[in-house]
């Protein structure tokens, strides 16, 4: 990649404890003769008013990549606003695990060498489109870079639904939920629920229930070219949920419709980055044994 000459900075809602880092950072690259652009809201929060603000559109016309301070959560709001305008997305962990955002708080400075000098390596992402129809009109849309989840809500009961994978019938499934999950979602809800860890550059999506009425529904990967289809035959409270982040209440004889996005996300990793090696450390996996 050339050298950035704009980069957004975008810090996690609600917490003043990214305020010192975004200014460090934002004053280091100052410093190199970068223009920096800090999200609106980041500002807003940390207030903070020595640098350029913008929305999210405003990012996408004007940044050559982004960098996001804070955790995962932070990343994925960032993601779904910005993978229409191809902006490329750093992450430096400010949260708890950090499965998406590969540097450290205490190593930010040091690796902005290497990313000005255009040494990070991209890795693209899928995304999933989704929508929600009802009397055969659309009333919910949205994008999860982790996962769609249609689970039973707050009352407690089970929701029954029918499955469909590119208009074939699957089956009819009666479960606490479902959840639909990219690869890079394999790590999160869906690997709580024993559902199976996917590469990010596996094309596959992973259909994991959740505490299923009948114990032979089991997760299954299907193509990330499938266009996947939920019928709500049953339902009490029902809602469908993007990246944990936004929900919409669902009713009998909805749709629930999901296919993968004309768009990517686009992840900057520093040099030296390892999938593997970052699931050993987070997962707390066993380390190398002693003599190999």
């Amino acid at each position: 990649m050339p050298p950035p000459r704009t980069i957004a900075l975008i810090g996690k809602y609600h917490s003043l404890e990214i305020a010192e880092s975004l200014r460090s950072l934002a004053q280091y690259l100052g410093e190199r003769g970068v223009a920096v652009l800090v999200e609106a809201e980041t500002a807003r929060n940390i207030g903070e008013n020595r640098w350029m603000t913008g929305d999210f559109q405003s990012i996408g016309a004007h940044a050559d990549l982004a960098i996001v301070i804070g955790g995962d959560g932070t990343m994925l709001n960032a993601a779904r606003h910005l993978a229409r305008y191809k902006v490329p997305l750093v992450g430096v962990n400010q949260g708890r695990l950090g499965f998406m955002t590969d540097i450290a708080r205490s190593d930010m400075l040091s690796c902005m060498e290497d990313l000005l000098d255009g040494r990070f390596q991209p890795e693209e992402r899928l995304i999933l489109d989704a929508e929600v129809i009802r009397d055969g009109k659309e009333v919910c849309a949205n994008q999860a870079l982790n996962d769609v989840v249609m689970d039973k809500g707050a009352i407690g009961r089970m929701i029954e639904f029918e499955l469909f994978i590119d208009g074939e019938f699957i089956y009819n499934l009666r479960a606490d939920g479902l959840i639909i999950s990219t690869p890079t979602g394999s790590t999160a809800y869906a690997l709580s629920a024993n559902g199976p860890i996917l590469h990010p550059t596996l094309g596959g999506i992973a259909l994991v229930p959740l505490c299923p009425h009948a114990l032979t529904n089991r997760p299954i990967t299907v193509s990330d070219r499938c266009d996947i289809e939920l019928r709500v035959i049953q339902s009490a409270d029902a809602r469908v949920h993007f990246d944990g982040q936004v929900a919409f209440d669902i009713r009998p004889n909805d749709c629930v419709r999901m296919r993968r996005s004309d768009y990517n996300v686009c992840f900057l990793h520093p040099p030296g980055y390892s999938y593997f090696a970052m699931l050993r450390q987070k997962l707390h996996w066993s380390a190398r044994p002693r003599g190999t």
